[in-house]
């Protein structure tokens, strides 16, 4: 090719860059902040090292760049200027756009700090504001200078090609289609780690991975009795709980930390058979008996009838006092309604039968008045037995109340008139007595000397 010729193909060529032209370059050199680009025309070209700073692998000799002339006319270096960003505009706005349209997710580097946010490189330069950065407050704006991240475009200003990104949403749409994907792998008993969030008076709600939050009610705690769930969780405690309920249309699921252990009443007639002694723990006294606690989950009733033989026991903390360790009798269980009886007097040998044989009926006994009522007196026949000896059974004289012949601890003698050893009553007769001459067949009463009720 003659000079005539390469000359005309140089001049064709200079003829096509003019100011605004986007053309393709070779990186020659860095000189401090300037990146010097040679572009194939008379002169080479420099450009803003700022403008390469979100692509620091770019900047190296030869690696290819687009770049628009900014001007023909050249500096006193002989250098014409050049932008690497209106290059990344011209060639990446219509991706931008239409990402902006359709609501897409996109791709970019946070590369430059900035007042009340960051500039982000998406293709073209963005801006990031601080509130949009994170789904949480940024405690350390610069950790996030140099990362690559998706974004969603939240505003664009076509005319200014101004545009602004939000990291924080696209997160927050991620955490979404995260947590809705980890619920539907959610099934019935599955075992599950997570975080207590809050307690509260009926339960505690428990959070797992990808924000998906449910509630583990206070009744699914324990087999025994919790008052409050702060008795078993704090705040910020890892724990493992069963997957109860997942309701995929509400987002909604349901925990329990006593199904991890097998119901202490599924096996409740096995483990503590009718008539055999267990140990328990005296743990809420009533007026009508005490309860008894045998294992966590399992308590029952220990009856104030079932506290002696004798049933002088007028309150049940006469026997047994809060958090005594005894030992009692199984009775009746009722596993349906998870019910179970105990017996103290049980364990001990029944008097009743030797008490009917010792004191027949028609038998006449000494005995001491134990307490006055206005229906009649206990008369004790010894330690432990009473009688009840009805008004009407103490005199053929009229009398308004039994104080009017008797007094405490006064020695009578009193006739057996019916004993119940069932609901143990013995009845008693004084009137019974009245003209009928003392026997020898008077049964006195088995007692020490200063035994019996107090005056």
């Amino acid at each position: 090719m003659g000079k005539e010729e390469v000359g005309k193909l140089l001049e064709e060529k200079i003829v096509g860059f003019k100011q605004g032209s986007l053309v393709k370059g070779r990186i020659a050199k860095v000189v401090g902040d300037e990146v010097i680009v040679d572009i194939n025309y008379k002169f080479d070209g420099v450009a803003s090292r700022e403008e390469f700073k979100r692509k620091i692998d770019e900047i190296v000799p030869g690696a290819e760049v687009d770049v628009v002339i900014e001007s023909l006319d050249a500096d006193a270096r002989g250098l014409i200027p050049l932008s690497k960003e209106k290059a990344d505009v011209a060639l990446n706005w219509e991706k931008v756009e239409k990402c902006y349209e359709e609501d897409c997710a996109i791709e970019g580097f946070i590369f430059k700090s900035v007042k009340g946010g960051f500039r982000v490189d998406i293709g073209v330069i963005a801006f990031l504001p601080a509130s949009q950065a994170d789904i949480t407050p940024l405690t350390n704006p610069s950790a996030l200078v140099g990362k690559k991240s998706h974004f969603k475009i939240i505003s664009l200003d076509v005319v200014r090609r101004n545009i602004v990104v939000s990291r924080r949403r696209y997160l927050e749409e991620e955490k979404e289609v995260n947590r809705k994907d980890y619920l539907a792998t959610l099934e019935k008993n599955q075992l599950v780690t997570g975080v207590v969030k809050n307690i509260v008076d009926f339960g505690a709600f428990i959070e797992l991975d990808y924000g998906i939050v449910g509630l583990l009610r206070l009744n699914d705690m324990s087999w025994g009795k919790v008052s409050h769930p702060s008795q078993i969780l704090s705040i910020g405690q890892k724990v493992e709980v069963v997957v109860l309920k997942v309701d995929s249309e509400k987002q909604t699921v349901s925990f329990g930390l006593k199904q991890k252990t097998q119901d202490p009443w599924e096996n409740i007639e096995e483990k503590y058979p009718v008539g055999s002694a267990v140990e328990g723990k005296v743990v809420n006294i009533t007026d009508y008996g005490a309860f008894i606690k045998i294992e966590d989950g399992v308590e029952g009733l220990l009856h104030i009838s079932e506290l002696s033989w004798t049933g002088r026991i007028k309150k049940p903390s006469e026997v047994v006092a809060m958090g005594d360790t005894i030992t009692v009798q199984v009775i009746d269980i009722k596993k349906d309604e998870q019910k179970i009886s105990f017996s103290l007097r049980g364990l001990e040998p029944n008097p009743w039968p030797e008490i009917m044989a010792k004191y027949p009926q028609g038998s006449t006994v000494k005995g001491k008045v134990y307490s006055i009522t206005d229906f009649g007196a206990f008369v004790e026949i010894e330690p432990g037995i009473n009688g009840l000896l009805p008004i009407s059974n103490i005199s053929d004289t009229s009398i308004k109340h039994p104080s009017e012949i008797l007094r405490k601890g006064q020695k009578i003698e009193v006739k057996i008139l019916e004993i119940d050893a069932k609901n143990k009553m013995i009845s008693l007769g004084m009137k019974q007595l009245e003209g009928q001459e003392k026997t020898q067949d008077t049964i006195e009463p088995e007692e020490e000397e200063n035994q019996g009720p107090s005056q």
